[in-house]
């Protein structure tokens, strides 16, 4: 076992209806103490069902128009990621291909 650990945490404050109203997030390796968020995407995966589990929560003021950013953003570092873990260069480009399609169809503007 590790002599070191580290811990990240999700707060999440609910209405009465358990919806999520407030999101804040901690990880004190990170310098980050309860910063607050709009929304989560939390992926886990599962070795022994082998397969993903997921919490995809967000708040009721989150705007649509930065939930359309948020996935697009968080397609592309996907894409990033999987070719550090796979070293798949060419379907890595794929999806970036897609995420560049996605941007495009939700007339996403970027500066580059």
């Amino acid at each position: 076992m590790s002599q070191y650990t580290s811990e990240i945490k999700i707060k999440v404050d609910l209405d009465d209806n358990k919806v999520p109203e407030k999101l804040y997030w901690s990880a004190p390796d990170g310098g980050v103490d309860e910063m607050e968020s709009k929304a989560v995407l939390l992926s886990v995966w599962d070795h022994k069902a082998k397969e993903a589990l997921r919490i995809d929560l967000w708040t009721k003021e989150m705007p649509l128009d930065e939930m359309k950013v948020f996935f697009h953003q968080t397609l592309t570092a996907m894409a990033d990621t999987f070719q550090r873990a796979t070293n798949d260069e060419k379907m890595s480009d794929t999806m970036r291909d897609f995420c560049d399609y996605f941007a495009e169809k939700l007339e996403l503007k970027y500066e580059k």
